[in-house]
C-alpha cells in the first residue's frame, strides 16, 4: 500500500512539469542563439566582407570559416529536422555530421598552427601561450563529438552533448563582439560562453527538476580544459612544443 502511495505521489509531484514536451523548441532556439553569436562575431571581418572574398591573412583561415559555418548550419538543420519528426533523415546526416567534426578538428589544428607562424594573438598574450587555447577547443570539441556519436541512441544525453561540444567554439566569435567587455580578450569572452550551459543547465531544472547528467559531466570536462590550459600553456615544455609546431605553420 505504501509502494503505491508513494508512486502516486511521485507522479502528482512531477505531473506539471515540461519533460521533454518543449525540447524541440528549446534546443532549436539554442542553435539559433549560436548561429546569431557567431555571425556577430564575424560579420564585419567574414560574412559581411563577402566570404570568400574577405581580406584574411590564409587560405587555411578561409578553409576554416566555410567548414566551421557548416557545422552551424547543419546544428540548426539537425534540431530542425528532429521538430519537424524527420528523425530519419536525422540520423543518416549524422553520419557526415560526425565526419564533419572530424575535419573541423584537422582544420582547426591547422589554422591555429598557422596563427602561430603568424604570431597572432590578443593583446597581453603570448602567441606560443595562446597556441594552446585553439587547441584545448579542438581538444574539448573532439572528446565531446566522439562522446555523442556513442551516445547517439540516448537523444536526451545526445544532444546536450553536442550542445556543450557547439559551447567550445563559441570563444573565438564573442572574443570579436564589438562590445570593450570581451573585444580580444580571451578569459571574458570564455566566462560570457557559459551562459549557453547556464541556459542547459535552467532548462534542465525547469523540465524535470534534475540536471542531466550528460549536461553535468560535459560541462564539467569543457570548464576544466579550459581553465587548466592556459597553465600549461605557460610552461617550458609547453612552448618547446609551440615552438616545434611553428614551423608547419607557414
Amino acid at each position: 500500500m505504501s509502494t503505491t502511495t508513494d508512486v502516486s505521489n511521485f507522479a502528482k509531484a512531477h505531473a506539471g512539469l515540461p519533460g521533454r514536451r518543449y525540447d524541440h523548441f528549446f534546443f532549436s532556439g539554442m542553435a539559433l542563439l549560436v548561429l546569431a553569436t557567431v555571425f556577430l562575431g564575424f560579420a564585419h571581418t567574414y560574412y559581411l566582407a563577402g566570404v570568400f572574398h574577405a581580406p584574411l591573412p590564409s587560405t587555411i583561415l578561409h578553409i576554416h570559416g566555410a567548414v566551421f559555418s557548416c557545422w552551424i548550419l547543419l546544428l540548426i538543420a539537425q534540431t530542425s529536422l528532429v521538430a519537424a519528426g524527420r528523425t530519419d533523415i536525422h540520423r543518416r546526416l549524422g553520419i557526415a555530421g560526425f565526419l564533419l567534426a572530424c575535419l573541423m578538428v584537422v582544420v582547426g589544428v591547422l589554422a591555429a598552427t598557422n596563427a602561430l607562424a603568424r604570431s597572432a594573438a590578443p593583446p597581453g598574450l603570448d602567441p606560443k601561450t595562446f597556441y594552446v587555447i585553439p587547441l584545448g577547443d579542438m581538444l574539448i570539441f573532439s572528446v565531446l563529438v566522439f562522446c555523442a556519436f556513442r551516445a547517439r541512441f540516448n537523444p536526451a544525453a545526445h544532444k546536450r552533448i553536442i550542445l556543450v561540444a557547439t559551447t567550445a567554439l563559441m570563444i573565438a566569435a564573442m572574443a570579436r563582439w564589438p562590445l570593450a567587455m570581451v573585444y580580444k580578450k580571451p578569459v571574458q569572452a570564455t566566462l560570457l560562453t557559459y551562459v549557453f550551459l547556464l541556459l542547459l543547465v535552467a532548462y534542465d531544472w525547469w523540465s524535470t527538476r534534475k540536471i542531466h547528467r550528460a549536461t553535468i559531466w560535459a560541462s564539467l570536462f569543457l570548464i576544466v580544459v579550459q581553465w587548466t590550459r592556459v597553465p600549461i600553456g605557460q610552461t617550458a615544455a609547453w612552448h618547446a612544443f609551440a615552438s616545434w609546431a611553428q614551423k608547419f605553420g607557414s
